[in-house]
């Protein structure tokens, strides 16, 4: 039996989400430069879990859906104000109010194919809500209901704020939402898919997705590269500190992709938005060291910048607190758990991979007394 470290390289199943091809990354077929140019997240949603752009129509009822459902029952906002806000890490308080919000849904457990869209809309509708409820929660601020007449983009960030947003801020963060939609078979989507494969619920594979996403490896990254950047403070002392740390074996967050030799397609686009944002807010300072350690990283690593790296300056400069970059990661990466989700279940076979036993052989039991 051979095996494959990470499952690094094995294909595991068939999908038509998503693709990376030679260093390419598409959306059914789309690529995303043309994705991040042109299309709203809600395009981007209806194409991920359709598999076609939508008509003016299908996207203004799927734009009023997503508007309808973005309430969260009480309970669950009730449930957030008894966490212990000061060692709740946001990711932690997400995984449990995403949980938290089957059982306040009376067809969590119905497999059919509306309940199933039914709930789709719930989930990508709610997830914002309850990232933006427990941010105010842990200020001490009361949350701030959706409004109907708000696209996705500028409802995450009015609710955050409790003000309307300017259109840079809503297209920046409606970019970032296209860029972060889905990524083929990542280690939170495999992880989903693995979940309902056992023909679990649709509220049980989000979950555990975003436990997968949670950690440092996956979705925790840019968060760490943000408190990298604040550890540094000045662009001088960006060539000292990253050569330090690059002797000393230290891993630098936001560098490099598994399935990424050239590049990430991402990144290009979170520069440009970081370069403008940072100028808007007075703060290039983010945009300049990033760009001189990226420089730094990649003449003496060889190691490029991934999603990551850019997207951290992006957060900050709208004025999102750092330990929500992972929370946004999962309410844009909602949309394509789901396309995963739905796909598994219209052709389901459980997936159940074998291990390489390297334990002790023959071993033989001993009485307690003679041990």
């Amino acid at each position: 039996m051979s095996t494959t470290r990470g499952l690094e390289g094995v294909v595991a199943t068939t999908s038509s989400v998503s693709s990376i091809i030679d260093g390419v990354l598409t959306y059914h077929g789309f690529n995303i430069d043309d994705l991040a140019d042109h299309a709203s997240f809600e395009e981007v949603i209806f194409l991920l879990w359709n598999g076609r752009l939508p008509n003016e129509a299908e996207l203004n009822q799927l734009t009023e859906d997503l508007a309808s459902y973005a309430e969260v029952p009480q309970g669950v906002i009730d449930q957030m104000k008894m966490y212990d806000i000061e060692k709740v890490h946001p990711m932690a308080a997400l995984r449990t109010a995403i949980s938290n919000l089957g059982l306040y849904d009376s067809e969590a457990d119905d497999q059919s194919e509306e309940a199933n869209k039914r709930k789709a809309l719930k989930l990508q509708a709610q997830v914002q809500t309850i990232v933006t409820a427990f941010s105010r929660i842990r200020e001490g601020k009361e949350p701030v209901a959706p409004r109907k007449d708000l696209g996705f983009a500028a409802n995450f960030l009015y609710m955050l704020n409790g003000e309307e947003p300017d259109d840079i801020s809503v297209n920046a963060f409606n970019k970032a939402l296209v860029l972060h939609a889905d990524h083929e078979l990542n280690a939170s989507t495999f992880t989903a898919r693995v979940c309902v494969a056992t023909l679990s619920d649709m509220y049980s594979g989000v979950t555990a997705a975003i436990g997968a996403l949670k950690g440092p490896l996956h979705g925790g990254a840019n968060e760490r590269v943000m408190a990298m950047l604040m550890e540094i403070g000045e662009v001088d002392n960006v060539e000292p500190y990253i050569t330090n740390a690059l002797n000393n074996k230290v891993k630098i967050m936001g560098f490099g992709h598994r399935v990424y030799k050239d590049g990430d397609p991402r990144a290009k686009h979170l520069r440009e938005m970081s370069k403008q944002l940072t100028s808007i807010t007075g703060e290039t300072k983010w945009y300049e060291m990033s760009i001189k350690i990226d420089d730094i990283v990649t003449r003496e690593k060889g190691l490029l910048p991934n999603v990551d790296f850019y997207s951290a300056s992006v957060y900050h400069s709208l004025g999102i607190k750092h330990d929500l970059f992972t929370p946004i990661f999962a309410i844009s990466r909602m949309s394509g758990w789901i396309a995963h989700i739905l796909e598994q279940f219209s052709n389901n076979r459980l997936i159940r991979p074998r291990a390489e036993y390297i334990g002790p052989d023959k071993q033989v039991y001993v009485p307690m007394d003679q041990r």
